[in-house]
């Protein structure tokens, strides 16, 4: 029988929760549907359908914006679903929690001492019966998901491109030395392949539809070829349904911004590294995770930019809830968590 200690990682994007004994038990978008602001109709994948087609009684959202909770009720409502099922039934199959239930809760680097508490306060304060809440550096835990040996005096960096965010870090020693968080993820890449179909094609289209550009044409080199895909949006000029066809090249320069500024904040993040730290980064290079290294030539172009090796991750999104897990089902990893003190906060 599987102990009920949970790791749990709430991602802008998605929602992993691990269980002891048992591994991932939980992959699910990070989305919950509320009626009327109050009662819960669905979350999950289950909610991700109903984004941007839902009418106006029924308010489709992430709780979870810039790697921090921004909606705490909803947030919590989930959390609760997962624990207790949602209309009868599991939200997360055979998932429980008692008064000896422990959590662990991976939490970004570069977020203020109260945005921190909050997701301690989200388990705490929950209907959830809990003997334990510890928290876990997100840098940690995705180096150690990703296969990295962070105890030791090897500098390790780290690039994790989420939905929301990028989180860069150097680690050593069981620590950070250096960390840099940027409001820059696969969000900020769908809103510029957005307005770039906007200006180009005078065409309205969705969140999802940016999305699905992104993926089947983005490239972080561009590339000589020209690629094509078709999108359905709004015309701006008739207010008509209207389908369009899309390049390649466009994606790209509409992402060329956001993609440089990654690039910068991982030069600053180099410049800033001491240099024995820098020879260890030399030898092994740079670890890529999260859900946005899908993205076609990313390592690529961070490759050409730096001049080091990239060492990409076959599930990318999945490395900081493996890494809860590493920390959970080995005593020796126990010290990568910690406790949140009261002191910590006045």
């Amino acid at each position: 029988m599987s102990e009920k200690i949970y790791g749990i990682d709430m991602g802008t994007n998605s929602i992993k929760i691990y269980q002891k004994g048992a591994g991932v038990a939980v992959h699910q978008k990070n989305m919950i549907a509320m009626v009327k602001r109050k009662e819960p109709l669905a979350m999950g994948d289950e909610a991700y359908s109903m984004y941007e087609k839902a009418p106006k009684n029924i308010e489709v959202k992430r709780p979870i914006v810039n790697g921090v909770i921004a909606d705490f009720t909803a947030m919590q409502t989930m959390i609760e679903l997962y624990f207790k099922g949602a209309h009868g039934k599991k939200g997360g199959e055979g998932l429980s929690a008692n008064g000896t239930s422990e959590f662990y809760i991976a939490v970004p680097t570069d977020i203020t001492e109260v945005e921190k508490r909050a997701f301690y306060d989200l388990i705490a304060s929950s209907s959830l019966k809990t003997k334990k809440i510890r928290i876990v550096e997100k840098p940690i835990a995705d180096a150690m998901g990703a296969g990295l040996n962070v105890m030791d005096a090897t500098g390790r960096l780290i690039v994790n491109i989420g939905a929301d965010t990028t989180e860069i870090s150097l680690i050593s020693l069981g620590g950070i030395v250096q960390s840099r968080l940027l409001k820059i993820g696969g969000t900020k890449f769908d809103e510029a392949i957005q307005q770039a179909v906007k200006k180009k094609h005078n065409l309205v289209i969705g969140m999802k539809s940016a999305e699905r550009l992104k993926m089947h044409l983005a490239s972080g080199i561009k590339e000589d070829e020209e690629v094509t895909d078709d999108v359905m949006g709004r015309n701006l000029i008739t207010g008509l349904p209207n389908r369009v066809t899309v390049t390649n090249h466009l994606i790209f320069e509409a992402m060329s911004e956001s993609m440089s500024s990654i690039i910068d904040a991982i030069k600053f993040i180099l410049e800033k590294t001491p240099p024995e730290l820098s020879m260890d980064i030399m030898h092994d290079g740079v670890c890529m995770t999260g859900g946005s290294t899908h993205i076609k030539n990313l390592d690529l172009l961070i490759q050409q930019e730096t001049g080091l090796s990239i060492m990409k991750m076959e599930d990318p999104e999945l490395t900081v809830v493996k890494g809860l897990g590493m920390i959970m089902e080995n005593p020796e990893n126990e010290r990568m968590a910690y406790n949140l003190q009261e002191s910590d906060f006045h």
